[in-house]
């Protein structure tokens, strides 16, 4: 009798741990089913970033841009009328990502620096110009990491901000962007002891998101967010900076990007269809019709073995 509770225990726990696989598996929402996220080995970019032949398989650089293999790739130095370039050989064409990258601005002069930096999604490339080292009237988006006022501003420097070009549109440089300008932040980016970092996420046309990381290490500050938007398909990613008469340090340590399979944040999942719901409550109840045949045929099986063990006794 002994042997025979033990087999219905197990029997039981058995059942029990279908149920439960089962269960756990319906739950899951098929975004959780298919998030994934892949390097994009592409747009990525550590040191010592040159080979042996002083070029990088995925990058170039350009202008005033001088590599240090141990340290840092600098745009610019920290002197009047710089410019420099770095570029991915290849576009980004996936559709959603996320770009991070580490950057340093710093230089000299405490009270008098500029004129910023930028990162670049767009469809020219290396084309070297007036707007923070790149080309005017680009096409894609700009985010602009500005440290020198031209104008007076309601809010302090220096500004990150982001610019959607058309190909036709100037960049308003008298007024600090100001005529462009579709999101910004004040972020106290420059000169500082922490490792600054931009962390630039988007879903295709739908979703783009900027957080900083200035003042504490892995402490991610929000700068903005811009719903309904649409970089071209096609589009290079790029940095750029630019020193006029004042002038700054700006240097790209470490570039991470990453493809995603994911669920935009803010963005709310659709509700399932009436016919998809009744659907998935007739698939539960298949499955534990299963699971109920399954245990009768246990109980089964364990009747016949009393049995069977009650007629070996008599005779």
């Amino acid at each position: 009798m002994t042997a025979l509770l033990k087999d219905l225990a197990l029997w039981v726990l058995a059942i029990c741990s279908i149920f439960i696989l089962v269960k756990a598996n319906t739950n899951l929402s098929p975004a959780n089913q298919g998030e994934s996220i892949i390097p994009l080995r592409t747009h990525s970019l550590y040191m010592p970033y040159i080979d042996q032949d002083l070029q990088n398989r995925w990058f170039d650089f350009g202008a005033d841009t001088v590599i240090n293999t141990n340290k840092y790739i600098r745009l610019t130095h920290d002197r009047q009328s710089q410019t420099g370039w770095l570029w991915s050989r290849l576009p980004l064409t996936a559709t959603n990502w996320q770009v991070e990258f580490e950057f340093k601005i710093d230089g000299n002069n405490p009270n008098l620096y500029g004129d910023g930096m930028a990162v670049w999604f767009t469809t020219d490339r290396a084309k070297p110009g007036p707007v923070f080292g790149f080309i005017d009237k680009f096409e894609g988006l700009g985010i602009f990491f500005d440290t020198y006022a031209n104008s007076r501003q309601s809010h302090s420097f220096p500004y990150v901000m982001a610019m959607m070009g058309d190909g036709h549109t100037e960049y308003d440089n008298a007024n600090d962007g100001k005529a462009n300008e579709i999101a910004g932040c004040e972020a106290d980016i420059r000169g500082k002891s922490v490792a600054t970092k931009a962390r630039i996420t988007y879903y295709k046309n739908t979703y783009l998101e900027v957080k900083l990381q200035y003042k504490e290490w892995d402490e991610w500050e929000p700068c903005f967010t811009i719903n309904n938007i649409t970089i071209p398909t096609v589009a290079y990613l790029g940095f750029s900076a630019l020193t006029g008469d004042v002038s700054d340090n700006h240097d790209v340590i470490s570039i991470s990007t990453n493809s995603m399979n994911s669920v935009p944040p803010r963005v709310s999942k659709p509700i399932m269809p009436k016919e998809s719901a009744s659907s998935s409550w007739f698939g539960l109840l298949s499955i534990l019709k299963l699971i109920a045949t399954f245990a009768f045929l246990g109980v089964l099986i364990l009747v016949y073995r009393m049995y069977r063990n009650q007629s070996n006794k008599r005779f």
